[in-house]
């Protein structure tokens, strides 16, 4: 089960649009990265491996803001899939100097992905989300919530039900440190709407849990910057034996206590 985490701490989520409107000297961006461990909200998206990243971002002054992002996944998570693609579109102001608002739609496409690919009854991965932001200062509070299945979660997975509705909440940070250092914090709850209708073999139904994550930045020069970052994420005894679509018996900890190295262009 999936979702954009790191997607918001070295990019402060990669993909992600700013929530003030202040407008860069050029309208469209660029980004390219390259992870140890693609990351999104405290779960590993790779299986613990290495991933390609890039997108593009266009901000209007008005407050307009849209653009795409992909990374490299794994299959073992999205049969059938090797790639990720998330379009986003947004709106905001800022309030006063301190204060800003954002609200947009965030949709995560997985080309070839379906879960009849693991044998399993056809169902699509792809998820859409609408978001709401507030910005006050360097802090951002952002709600997340999921216009479809979350994640292809649904009657086909186990679940007693579908998981529209289910909800990120995060609040994040970014602490500049020195002119070439930087800190970004996160901290982030993730409801889902439904549970197993088995549980495991621990006794564990419910797949909600919380993340937490701090990432270092530093900027080699106005293009370039390498970032280190340690995630962590609660729910152990639904994660830590995470099977994959590809072969029940291998299991992996998506989630727990993880680190990660990127190096990441803006142009």
């Amino acid at each position: 089960m999936k979702p954009h985490y790191l997607t918001m701490l070295p990019f402060l989520l990669a993909g992600t649009t700013a929530i003030a409107d202040d407008a860069p000297a050029s309208p469209v961006t660029g980004n390219l990265a390259v992870t140890s461990d693609y990351m999104f909200r405290g779960l590993t998206q790779t299986w613990g491996r290495p991933a390609i990243q890039g997108g593009a971002d266009y901000a209007n002054p008005n407050g307009f803001a849209a653009g795409f992002w992909g990374s490299s996944i794994s299959e073992r998570s999205y049969p059938g899939g090797a790639m990720e693609l998330d379009l986003y579109a947004s709106y905001g102001r800022a309030i006063t100097p301190d204060w800003s608002w954002r609200v947009g739609l965030y949709g995560y496409v997985y080309p070839g992905a379906n879960l009849d690919q693991a044998g399993l009854p056809r169902r699509s991965l792809n998820t859409a989300e609408f978001n709401a932001a507030l910005g006050w200062k360097q802090f951002t509070l952002k709600y997340n919530r999921a216009l479809t299945d979350y994640f292809g979660v649904d009657t086909e997975q186990g679940y007693t039900g579908d998981s529209k509705g289910t909800s990120y909440l995060q609040l994040d940070a970014t602490l500049p440190l020195t002119d070439a250092w930087s800190l970004a914090l996160h901290a982030g709850h993730t409801h889902v709407t439904t549970a197993l209708a088995v549980p495991l073999a621990n006794g564990a139904r419910d797949p909600g849990y919380s993340d937490v994550g701090a990432t270092l930045k530093f900027q080699l020069d106005p293009h370039w910057s390498l970032s280190g970052g340690i995630t962590h994420a609660t729910n152990a005894a639904f994660y830590r034996h995470t099977a994959s679509f590809l072969d029940a018996s291998d299991t992996r900890n998506v989630g727990g206590t993880r680190g990660f190295v990127m190096l990441q262009g803006t142009f």
